[in-house]
């Protein structure tokens, strides 16, 4: 195997770059430089394939193969045109093209998808070859195009489909919080697999199931059924299967993950997803609203994510984020507690005042995420138990950091966003430093099931509130969406050593 290393980009959300540019440092990427939603890096094949299979907070890796300068869509297309696409497609094979685009010159995105698709068309027609189709869904090429102002780069995308689909979701409740996004809150966090963890409004359970996977520490590519690399002209399948089996890193987990929800329907959406990730006995499942907890472990971890009132009624918004801050204050004492919403008026009705406040980005809603240390007795006596070594210490608690990654600065001239949770000011502009931190293989062998059809429920619409909403479903069946049979027969053990 070639250990030519090139360079390579991993996609994320904003806010996530820190965690990725971590990740990707614990992988062994060098020259590791900090973007807009990006973390470059350089590194070998194997690193792509491990970047892949490992990296909880990507939303896919692209390899550069081709930058250059256009001011027009012509010279855009005339440029595309002169690669030597041989070596990447085939006239036989298929391809699609994403492109993002962030320019004056070019401001119609799917004017220049079109453009780079005639371009690399006509450089097979023009030598006499038939030409390669283009195919939205499961083609054998991804291609990736990004322009900022005049200068384009042309990516594969090694990934194919977004990273944040794991393969471990069988159903889902009505807008589930994203994988990628789930897993940069508990990295965030802090969270390692050390304590028991609570998650009181679990909904699909997409928080539990990550936490689980990061305690034992289990690679989220464990459940994928394949990447886009595994069509490539180099795809190497011994390195992969090599990767794919090293289970050496994998961890005991000793302690509990509790999830709970309002909605007896929803509970049984995430249980089917538990059972898909393999999590079952580490994970304990119940339907609860948070009014009717009356117990907690104690020094324990909580990351939540509750209604933002998008769909909720404003008076059962206030009842959910004043339930929550009074069984914070008087049931989850010694806990961590952290908490992600969109809602400033929810944050209000907690009535507790966070010790950090993390800005984040939830699809297009401009989120917070807020950290609450929940302590018994005064703060005083919070504080010098810490200093007496009685109670170990926030920041100790927190995933290790990792100094020395390059940034990417924004040119002064652009345009800033201002989060919601600011009144009178654009936020303050400081410099995080970084955060801290494996399956069957995908082969030639391996049969593809069939995708399973998603069916959703509306979690946020409620006419009932608290335990008056509980007792309507005393009675109820489980979901027809649930297949059993096809959970059942998802292996992911260790594919057997080969004689």
């Amino acid at each position: 195997m070639s250990n030519n290393k090139f360079k390579l980009i991993a996609k994320t959300f904003q806010g996530v770059e820190e965690e990725l540019a971590t990740e990707i440092s614990q992988l062994g990427g060098e020259d590791i430089t900090i973007g807009k939603r990006m973390v470059s890096f350089m590194g070998d094949k194997e690193l792509m394939y491990r970047a892949n299979f490992f990296c909880r907070t990507a939303l896919r890796i692209l390899k550069p193969i081709y930058t250059f300068e256009a001011n027009n869509t012509d010279e855009l297309y005339e440029k595309v045109k002169e690669y030597n696409w041989s070596e990447i497609i085939s006239p036989k094979s298929s391809f699609t093209i994403d492109s993002v685009v962030n320019s004056d010159e070019f401001r119609n995105s799917r004017f220049v998808t079109y453009r780079v698709k005639d371009a690399i068309v006509d450089y097979f027609t023009e030598k006499g070859k038939d030409r390669p189709s283009v195919r939205l869904t499961n083609p054998d090429v991804y291609i990736n195009i990004h322009i900022s102002h005049n200068e384009c780069t042309v990516s594969l995308d090694s990934s194919g489909e977004s990273l944040h689909k794991r393969g471990y979701r069988v159903a889902q409740t009505e807008a589930p919080i994203n994988e990628v996004l789930a897993a940069a809150m508990l990295l965030k966090a802090g969270w390692n697999g050390e304590s028991d963890f609570v998650d009181p409004m679990c909904g699909s359970g997409t928080i539990l199931i990550e936490a689980a996977l990061i305690a034992t520490n289990t690679a989220p590519g464990l459940y994928r059924q394949g990447y886009a690399f595994e069509k490539w002209n180099d795809f190497d399948a011994e390195l992969l299967e090599e990767i794919y089996n090293d289970d050496s890193q994998e961890r005991d987990f000793n302690y509990k993950i509790i999830g709970a929800d309002i909605n007896p329907q929803v509970i049984e959406v995430a249980r089917a997803n538990v059972k898909g990730a393999g999590m079952e006995r580490y994970i304990t499942l119940e339907t609860r609203s948070i009014q009717r907890w009356e117990e907690a472990p104690q020094n324990s971890m909580m990351v939540t994510n509750p209604p933002y009132g998008e769909r909720l009624k404003p008076r059962d918004l206030e009842d959910i984020y004043a339930a929550l801050g009074e069984k914070l204050k008087h049931i989850f004492t010694g806990c961590n507690a952290w908490i992600i919403s969109s809602s400033r008026e929810g944050f209000d009705k907690i009535g507790l005042k966070p010790s950090q406040k993390i800005k984040m980005m939830n699809g297009s809603l401009e989120c917070e995420l807020r950290e609450y240390q929940i302590f018994g007795g005064t703060y005083s006596q919070h504080k010098k138990d810490i200093a007496e070594g009685r109670k170990e210490a926030r920041r100790e608690r927190k995933a290790p950091r990792k100094d020395g990654f390059k940034r990417e600065f924004e040119k002064k001239d652009k345009e800033k966003k201002s989060y919601r949770f600011d009144d009178r000011k654009a936020p303050k502009q400081t410099e995080q430093k970084p955060k801290g931190k494996g399956g069957k293989f995908a082969s030639e062998k391996r049969v593809k099931p069939t995708p399973k059809p998603v069916e959703t429920f509306e979690r946020g619409k409620r006419e009932l509130h608290g335990d008056e909403f509980v007792s309507k479903f005393v009675t109820f069946r489980q979901p027809t969406m649930i297949d059993d049979k096809a959970t059942e027969n998802k292996q992911f053990r260790k594919r057997k050593n080969k004689e």
